[in-house]
């Protein structure tokens, strides 16, 4: 399409970064419904219904009938302003990692005559000044003369104006063995870790006690680096924090290295395997520079726009491309992490500016996607734990984990961190010592991924618990029951843990259940009838943390006059069934769920809200100073990850109905209640707002008449009240919290920046204030209090925890491993939609059944770096090997109507590998280090 009109451009969501105008519009929102013939999202009215909650999900209709729009599904025509002609890339890639590159050799293309119609190059980003982000560090193309970092490393772009072209060249150098020209031996790049650290506690007496030492309340350690080695501070009883740390360490190494004959020390090392996400949707990108405009467009798929939005700005500002406007189209999409901070767009604007002023898409096919997107971290785990014989009681807890992060950085650092605070899993540790490292190496790039660490490390501790239950002859679970962590004791980290831990809840569940109670009858009676397998039953439980220690969101509930709702979110919807959720929050305040959500959304100017240093670095007396400006946040925006949408995310869109109730609904309803002679019907009964109940869709409280939102409503607009409110609140494993006049009552709330906007009533000085671009009133902060920078150390106080019981039998012939029943128990707090937790819950046993049986890959030259890998040698779990038709589970019930609800989308695909692990070895009598465990592994020692 090659016409938009000035009037249609203006929905677009305007802000200015780094000198470029940017504009962002989901393809989900109402901005782009000419798009499409049928809405994505179904109307409320059919989804909601009072006292029942969502039916089902908004896109549900879309999804089961293939009409939810993806970003693979854009071309040009699909997009209302751009032109009709689209043009296709492909990215040739370095196999070798040992010798120079020395250049290209397109000849076995222009014989064919199938020659690009452009080529892109490190010499062309060197001559257009266009610069990799940070973030990402090496830069985007090998330069000629250089060895390449990793394998899969791209050298060149091709560009083809035409698809039958492209096609054929694609096809024809797939494997770019010919057409990547490599000179003298190197042999292969070492670099140092990108990161490590080390956290050491002491514990007081109990759990309960203060701490001799601990990062929360000392610090943790970060080394210097000599010949790519960490070098830890020396160890001194009465020296500095770092040292008093290594004084510590040297004496729980000496509990472990010399214990007492009433202590078994267990010493093991795990691996754990190298795995693709496999997202159904493959990295792909659209993107035009309008060569009459200069504007740049992008559509893409993103966990993160708002950090692509701050990272892409700047590259086209410094570049010498002319880009006034910016335009990002974040779409839905799917990627368990693996469209979070992903370079893939990157490459996507790069093949716009080079498209000769038309659009280029840039798709992954999936030999290219196992090729280039980011994997799961191969793990080495040393474990060794101190454990009482009689009593079982665990002492000192040490862990050794190096995780292989592949040739670009990406959250390599972080998820080594992840892992090693969760490395604890359901158990209290009285003393631990846990030191991280984060590698480089050169396979393709490792980064974020659903269990993010936790599935290493966790499954590895499970593995550990049943072995060295074994081995000092106690029952597996009475071991668990012996060393649970409960509510008020402190992590490895130091930290008391947000509310209630129900670990030892979900044990005593586990303890009484048939597979369970009844494996050894079970086992005698499957093997006597099935002579040629061995019978197994499993069980492993976690508790998993969610938030990423530094959460920003920003969120806007409107209410219209006709009752219906409109949400904007930060968050992305990634086939998690999220914008059904958000719809589905605000009904606890205003009765129903919202008829509009707008997803992805990066634009809040109205708040006028800035960050500065890194919320996860910066200093106390910095974070003082910054925190005078009332506008100024820790941080803005956090990417949708770490299974923060359920309650992070969604934390300022309740705060934000709840100012909107208290302000406007409540005071309309009890107005409404007391008219008439002598104080109406509420004066014969107490009426208070702690009682405010919404039945059936209607507001009520201790006898009051029902009244309709909708009425309510008409009522609250017509007296001016608020009936608008963005709000941004930040987490740093505790909320925020500032004072607010709001319509002239003082609130304090778990917020730091707030506006409002107020319905057509108000007055002259209430409309004159609502002068943001898009109408709002912002309010101006008091007494901001923000959680410490020292609560950084703490790691992580939000958890989920999921147990699973397995039962299986293995082929003593062929060694392979059948899967019968598992059951899991998870505790998610008030789940916002049922099914949307069994959903989340039935997706990540299967991927969490892949990592114990099936998944993984060589790392190096034979792996996915060298692009002849697809589907046919990697084996994801089918249905046929999950127990499809038998897998029960249970959401414990919540302790009360008020609990929040839980991030879980990571820690149900965490307890399945264990498990599976631990019932191996009840089948066979030996316990794996090495996942997965595959059929050859099993007939090494059967």
């Amino acid at each position: 399409m090659t016409t938009f009109d000035a009037s249609r451009r203006r929905f677009l969501k305007r802000s200015v970064i780094a000198g470029v105008s940017v504009y962002v519009a989901n393809l989900g929102s109402p901005a782009f419904a000419s798009l499409f013939e049928d809405k994505v999202l179904a109307p409320t009215d059919d989804v909601w219904r009072a006292g029942e909650g969502m039916r089902f999900r908004l896109d549900g209709i879309a999804k089961v009938t293939g009409s939810k729009v993806f970003a693979r599904d854009i071309r040009a025509r699909d997009m209302p302003h751009w032109p009709d002609q689209q043009s296709h890339a492909f990215i040739l890639r370095a196999t070798r990692c040992d010798a120079r590159f020395t250049g290209i050799d397109l000849s076995a293309l222009e014989d064919a005559g199938l020659e690009p119609d452009r080529v892109v190059t490190a010499q062309d980003m060197a001559r257009d000044g266009i610069e990799v982000p940070v973030f990402y560090g090496a830069p985007f193309f090998l330069s000629e003369g250089e060895t390449a970092d990793y394998l899969g490393y791209p050298v060149a772009m091709l560009i083809y104006h035409d698809f039958v072209r492209y096609r054929l060249a694609k096809n024809r150098i797939r494997a770019a063995d010919e057409a990547v020209v490599y000179g003298e031996a190197t042999g292969y790049p070492e670099k140092s870790p990108y990161g490590a650290f080390r956290y050491i506690r002491v514990g007081g007496e109990d759990g309960y006690a203060p701490d001799v030492f601990s990062a929360l309340q000392e610090t943790v350690l970060y080394p210097d680096f000599r010949k790519r080695h960490p070098v830890w501070p020396e160890a001194l009883e009465n020296g500095k924090d770092g040292e008093r740390a290594m004084h510590h360490a040297q004496q729980l190494a000496d509990q472990l290295d010399s214990p007492d004959e009433d202590i078994f020390v267990f010493d093991g090392e795990y691996q754990t395997p190298y795995i693709d996400h496999f997202a159904m949707e493959a990295d792909n990108t659209n993107a035009w520079h309008d060569p009459d405009t200069h504007d740049v467009h992008l559509v893409c798929g993103s966990q993160s726009p708002a950090d692509m939005v701050k990272r892409m700005t700047p590259m086209l500002s410094d570049s010498g491309f002319e880009s006034p406007r910016f335009f990002l189209h974040p779409t839905y999409t799917v990627g368990y992490g693996s469209k979070d901070n992903t370079i893939f767009p990157y490459y996507g604007l790069i093949a716009a500016l080079y498209g000769d002023g038309r659009p280029v898409r840039l798709a992954n096919d999936r030999f290219e996607q196992f090729q280039s997107t980011m994997k799961r971290h191969p793990f080495t785990i040393r474990n060794r734990l101190a454990v009482e014989r009689d009593s079982g009681r665990f002492r000192v807890f040490k862990q050794e984990l190096t995780a292989n992060g592949g040739g670009r950085a990406n959250f390599s650092n972080s998820v080594a961190f992840v892992g090693t605070t969760a490395a604890q899993g359901i158990y209290y540790m009285p003393s631990s010592d846990l030191i991280a490292k984060a590698a480089y190496s050169r396979m393709p790039e490792a980064g974020s991924m659903r269990g993010y660490g936790t599935i290493q490390t966790m499954a590895a501790t499970e593995l550990m618990v049943d072995e060295i239950a074994a081995a000092i002859g106690k029952d597996p679970m009475a071991l668990r029951r012996a060393n649970v962590f409960k509510s008020g004791m402190k992590n490895t980290q130091g930290a008391i843990p947000a509310g209630h831990l129900r670990g030892d809840e979900i044990l005593e569940r586990a303890e009484k259940h048939p597979i369970w109670r009844e494996r050894e009858t079970r086992k005698r009676e499957y093997e006597a009838a099935h002579p040629q397998h061995r019978y197994g039953v499993g069980f492993a439980c976690v508790q998993k943390d969610f938030g990423h220690g530094a959460e920003g969101v920003f969120s806007e509930v409107r209410l219209r006059p006709d009752g219906r709702i409109e949400i904007r979110n930060t968050g992305a919807e990634m086939g998690t069934g999220y914008s059904t959720s958000q719809a589905a929050v605000v009904s606890a305040w205003l009765g129903r769920a919202a008829d509009v959500v707008q997803t992805a959304q990066t634009d809040w100017s109205d708040l006028a809200m800035f960050e500065t240093a890194s919320p996860y670095t910066i200093s106390q007396s910095e974070q003082d100073e910054a925190a005078r400006d009332p506008r100024w946040t820790p941080q803005l925006i956090q990417a949708s990850s770490a299974s923060n949408s359920a309650y992070y995310l969604s934390f300022p869109t309740i705060e934000a109905a709840r100012v909107i109730f208290r302000h406007a609904l409540w005071p309309e309803a009890e107005a409404y209640w007391r008219r008439g002679i002598g104080g109406g019907q509420a004066r014969p009964y107490v009426l208070r707002e702690a009682d405010a109940r919404w039945e059936n869709g209607k507001l009520t409280a201790n006898g009051m008449e029902p009244l309709s939102l909708a009425f309510l409503a008409e009522r609250a607009h017509a007296a001016g009240r608020v009936t608008g409110v963005m709000a941004h609140a930040f987490n740093r494993w505790a909320w925020s919290r500032a004072d607010f006049d709001i319509d002239g009552t003082s609130d304090n709330l778990p917020l730091d920046g707030l506006a409002v906007q107020y319905g057509r009533g108000a007055g002259p000085d209430k409309k004159a204030a609502m002068d943001t671009a898009r109408g709002f009133h912002r309010l101006e902060r008091r007494n901001v209090d923000y959680p410490s920078t020292q609560r950084n150390n703490a790691g992580v106080t939000y958890y989920s925890a999921c147990g699973t019981l397995v039962e299986l039998a293995v082929h003593t012939g062929t060694g392979e491993v059948s899967l019968l029943d598992h059951h899991s128990f998870l505790e998610c707090g008030n789940p916002i939609v049922e099914e949307l937790v069994h959903g989340q819950l039935e997706g990540g046993l299967a991927m969490g059944i892949g990592h114990a049986l099936y998944e993984d890959m060589p790392l190096y030259e034979d792996g996915p770096g060298n692009g002849t890998w697809n589907i046919n040698r990697y084996h994801i779990p089918r249905a046929s090997e999950v127990a499809v038709w038998k897998q029960t589970a249970e959401i414990l019930p919540a302790l009360s109507r008020t609990d929040p609800p839980k991030g879980i989308a990571e820690v149900v695909m965490i307890p399945v590998a264990g498990a599976i692990g631990n019932a191996v070895a009840h089948a066979i009598n030996h316990h794996f280090h090495r996942l997965p465990i595959t059929p050859e592994r099993i007939r090494e020692v059967l």
